[in-house]
C-alpha cells in the first residue's frame, strides 16, 4: 500500500522564480517592455506552484514578480498613451 505523503524537506524553488522577480522589477523601474514577460511567466509559474502540491517553492517570488509585471505593464501604457498625446498635439 502506498500513501501519499508530502516530501520531506524544504520544497525546491521554482526554476523561474528568480526570473520573474527580476524581470518584474526590471518592468517597473526601467524596461516596461519587460512586464508582459514577467506577467506572463509569472502566471505559469503560478500555476506549476499550484499543481505541484507542495513539491515546488518560490511563490511569494513569484507572486511579487508577477504583480510588478502587471503595475510595469499599466504604467508602460499609461506613459505610452501621455507621450502619444503630447506628440500628436505637438508639445512634445
Amino acid at each position: 500500500m502506498v500513501f501519499d505523503q508530502p516530501p520531506i524537506g524544504s520544497p525546491v524553488e521554482h526554476e523561474h522564480a528568480t526570473a520573474v522577480l527580476l524581470l518584474g522589477a526590471l518592468s517597473v523601474f526601467c524596461c516596461g517592455a519587460l512586464g508582459p514577460i514577467a506577467w506572463a511567466l509569472g502566471r505559469r509559474a503560478l500555476n506549476e506552484i499550484e499543481a505541484g502540491g507542495g513539491r515546488l517553492g518560490g511563490r511569494i517570488q513569484v507572486l511579487v514578480g508577477y504583480v510588478l509585471g502587471v503595475i510595469g505593464t499599466f504604467l508602460m501604457v499609461v506613459f505610452g498613451g501621455i507621450f502619444l498625446l503630447m506628440a500628436i498635439s505637438g508639445r512634445a
